[in-house]
Parts: structure tokens; C-alpha cells; sequence
């Protein structure tokens, strides 16, 4: 079709002109800024199964003679605790399937929970012990505090990641914290359990010295602690006791004394390479709580300083390679999560070594993955579940995708990336454009990144490129006329 002459102008035909022109690539993302979402952290599941397997193992030994002479069954203990043990692999890997910004929607009733039961536990629980921790559900018993020591996680880290620059000071850093944390330990007082007393306190100032509460702060938090323990130990008699006790166990060396020497005795028979496995002498009734509490008095017994040493590089590759993933963590609320979870795994195994070689006063904390206790180690494992699920959306390096003001999508999926240009929050399920088409979704919002895309290069571009060849040809043909 020819151009139309009118009044000395050249005008161009109402059908437009076909010319080539190819769509502009899109910019390369930096590989800094590309979050892996895909499977889990593989060395941090591995260790995790490792350590299940092996405290599996450790508890049949341990148990075995226990197990005969109150049980009438050898392996009563290891086949219980199997199936709690395939149990929590189930609840893991399901946690670790759902995108963990859930559990700041849960924080709030997941502490309630927590609250209530531990309001009923001191009339409705079971007695163990001169302690009232436990409710007896039949075919197992479960511990409040174990919901407790979550709650105060998931808690923290989604007031936290609210809170942001406000935790700088008292009213939003320091006095809804202390409030919680305060509550808690009045309610396990009056059980009483001391040791889940210091395990909530040391993880919730923890999070809040990592959240940005200032330094001044814990001083005060300090003084009130040394407070509280100093009238737990003048109140509580069988506080003094076990201070006692630990100073010089022979004072009552078959009562209140017993326990720590044959741990003592089972620590010490086992040298350098131990006796071997199933080869302990103190699990045949002579050292309490041999499968619960002081279980790696036995594996010091029969694998020797090797095998716990072993055992133990195994927890610390396990809590560090935690703290790595909350390094690389999404949004501070992941990171807050796992950095959580790590610090409560390290205090428990340091603490429950701590007690097994007298170190600190007897009390009642168990080994992560080794102890007897089904309820116990499926929130163990439904805790691994989330920082599994964590680990699906990593930075590529430390601090990618992590801001100040990363929290804005905390919880409902959305993500502001520090130096994004353009990013936004699209709300549950939905990802981040980067305005180049990039989603940072879980990858079912692939519609997203492709609809930016599709605006930036085919839809622009393609206006562009058509004006620019109709103007091209449109010289071409004024210089031919």
C-alpha cells in the first residue's frame, strides 16, 4: 500500500506497516540478589537424621536393662521411642513443606496455648519427682514448657520483626518482652522446673539482644535474674539441696548424691575409646534416669571421649550451620526463627552436658535427640521442620534480602528487598518484581514475574520498535518521492 499525498504532506496509511524488530533481553539479576527457593538445606537435614539415628541407638543400649526389669521387654524403650521417632520425621518434613511466614499468624494463639497449659498443669498434671511438669495423655506424657520454649520463639521473633526501630526503646524493646518471659517463669515456678526457667530466659534475651534492644537494658535484666535465683534458692529447699550436693556430692553419697557419682563413675570407666556398645555397667541399675536425663553419661561410658566428642561436633555443626541459615534467612522474621531455635539447641546440650559431668547442679534437662520422651522430640523435630522451611528461601550471600525494612511482607509473603529499585508487596502467595520480571515467590507465582516481564520488554518495546521502523520507512519513502 502506497503513501497518500494530501496538501503537500505524506500520509501514512491507516493499516500499519510491517517491520522487524526483536524484543531488548532483559537485564541479568545479579547473582547477590537471587534467592534459593527450591529443596531444603541438604547438611542441616542430614545432621539432623544422623543424630536421630544415633540417640535412637544409644537410648537402646541405655534402656536395655531398664527396660527389662520394669517392663518385662528389652527394647520396650527403643520401640516407643521409634515410633515417636517416625512420627516427628513426619511433622518435619510436613513443617518443612509450608512456608514458615505462617507462624507469625500463630504467634499470638500459640502463646496463649502455652499460657493456659501452664496455668493447669500445677492441678491437673502428674507428679514426678517433687515436680509437677507433665499431663499423663495415656500413651505418653507431654510437658508445657516444651510448648513454652516455641512459643517464646515464634513470639519474640514476629513482635521483633514488627517492632523494628522501636526496640531501641523501653516501652516496645524491653517492657512487652519482660512481661511475657516474667509470666512464664512465674508459672514454671510453681511446678517447679528451673531448668526450662533458664532455658526460656536465656533464649528470649537472646532474641531481643539480636532484635536491637539496647545494651543498658539487659544490665537491669541482669540484676533482676540474679534476684530471681537468688529467692528461688533461699525459697526453694530442694534448690539448696542440689547446690549442696553439687558443691561436694559425698556428702549423701547413696541419696541425694548417688546420681551425680555413678554418672561420675560412668564418665570416667569409659577412657579413651569406651568399653563398646552395650557394654556400660552403670545402665544396669545403677545410674538413674541412664535413658532420660543422663543418657550421655552412657555414651561417654561406652564410645569413650572419641565417640562423645564425635557426638558433640555433630550438635555443633548441627547449631552452627543453623546460625548460617539465619544469616542468609529471607526477612528478619526468618531469621529470628532460626536463629532462635539454634540458640535454644545450644543452651539445652551445653546445660545437659553441663549436669551429666557436674559441672552445674543436678536438674532435670534433656539431651536433644537422645533422651527418652516421645513428646519432647517431636517438637524437637517439628522445630528443625521450621528452619528446614527457612532454608527454602535463602539469599544467595549473608544479608541479601534483608533490610531494616524487610518486614513490611513479614507473615502475609511479601519481601522489600534492600536496593530493589521497585519492589512491593503482593500480598499472601505472592512474590517481588525487581522490574525485570524477577519473582521471588516460592514458585507458584511465576504469573508475576512473567507479567512484568511481558510490560517491560513485549508491551513497551514493541510500541517502540514499531514507531521506530514506521518512522524509518517513512524517510525512506519522502526521499524516493
Amino acid at each position: 500500500m502506497q503513501p497518500e499525498k494530501t496538501n503537500g504532506e505524506l500520509r501514512l496509511p491507516d493499516e500499519p506497516l510491517e517491520a522487524e524488530w526483536t524484543q531488548p533481553e532483559e537485564p541479568e539479576v545479579p547473582k547477590s540478589r537471587r534467592l534459593r527457593q527450591s529443596a531444603v538445606d541438604i547438611p542441616y537435614a542430614i545432621l539432623v537424621v544422623i543424630l536421630s539415628v544415633i540417640g535412637l541407638v544409644m537410648l537402646f543400649s541405655a534402656s536395655y536393662a531398664s527396660s527389662l526389669q520394669d517392663m518385662g521387654d528389652a527394647s520396650y524403650q527403643f520401640v516407643r521411642q521409634g515410633i515417636f521417632l517416625l512420627i516427628g520425621m513426619v511433622v518435619m518434613v510436613i513443617i518443612s513443606r509450608f512456608r514458615y511466614q505462617y507462624w507469625r499468624a500463630l504467634s499470638i494463639p500459640l502463646m496463649a496455648v502455652s499460657l493456659a497449659l501452664l496455668v493447669l498443669v500445677p492441678f491437673f498434671g502428674v507428679k514426678r519427682n517433687f515436680a509437677t511438669r507433665w499431663f499423663d495423655l495415656g500413651i505418653t506424657t507431654i510437658q508445657p514448657s516444651e510448648i513454652a520454649k516455641l512459643a517464646v520463639i515464634v513470639c519474640f521473633a514476629a513482635m521483633i520483626s514488627g517492632y523494628r526501630e522501636r526496640m531501641k526503646t523501653f516501652r516496645w524493646g524491653v517492657l512487652p518482652f519482660a512481661g511475657i518471659l516474667v509470666a512464664i517463669a512465674g508459672l514454671l515456678f510453681l511446678e517447679p522446673h528451673l531448668s526450662a526457667i533458664v532455658l526460656i530466659l536465656g533464649v528470649g534475651v537472646s532474641l531481643m539482644f539480636a532484635g536491637g534492644t539496647r545494651v543498658g537494658w539487659f544490665v537491669l535484666l541482669l540484676i533482676a535474674a540474679v534476684a530471681a535465683g537468688y529467692f528461688a534458692v533461699i525459697e526453694l529447699g530442694y534448690a539448696q539441696d542440689r547446690i549442696a550436693l553439687w558443691q561436694d556430692p559425698t556428702i549423701d553419697p547413696l541419696d541425694k548424691g548417688y546420681q551425680a557419682i555413678q554418672s561420675l563413675y560412668a564418665i570416667g570407666s569409659g577412657g579413651l575409646f569406651g568399653l563398646g556398645l552395650g557394654q556400660s555397667r552403670q545402665k544396669l541399675l545403677y545410674l538413674p534416669e541412664e535413658h532420660n536425663d543422663f543418657i550421655f553419661s552412657i555414651v561417654c561410658e561406652e564410645l569413650g571421649l572419641v565417640g562423645a566428642v564425635t557426638i558433640l561436633a555433630l550438635f555443633i555443626f548441627l547449631i552452627l550451620r543453623g546460625y548460617w541459615i539465619a544469616a542468609r534467612a529471607r526477612d528478619r522474621f526468618g531469621s529470628l526463627l532460626v536463629s532462635g531455635i539454634s540458640t535454644l539447641l545450644a543452651l539445652q546440650t551445653a546445660l545437659n552436658v553441663a549436669v551429666v559431668t557436674n559441672l552445674i547442679p543436678v536438674t532435670g534437662i534433656s539431651m536433644p535427640f537422645f533422651s527418652s520422651g516421645g513428646s519432647a522430640l517431636i517438637m524437637q523435630l517439628a522445630e528443625m521442620g521450621i528452619v528446614l522451611a527457612v532454608s527454602r528461601q535463602l539469599a544467595a550471600s549473608p544479608g541479601d534480602g534483608l533490610s531494616a525494612g524487610s518486614d513490611r511482607g513479614d507473615g502475609v509473603g511479601g519481601l522489600r528487598v534492600a536496593g530493589s529499585g521497585n519492589g512491593s508487596s503482593l500480598g499472601l502467595g505472592d512474590g517481588v518484581g525487581l522490574g525485570v520480571g524477577l519473582d521471588l515467590g516460592d514458585g507458584d507465582d511465576d504469573s508475576v514475574g512473567g507479567q512484568r516481564a511481558a510490560d517491560t520488554g513485549s508491551g513497551n518495546d514493541d510500541s517502540v520498535g514499531k514507531k521506530r521502523a514506521r518512522g524509518r520507512k517513512t524517510k525512506k519513502r519522502k526521499s524516493e518521492s
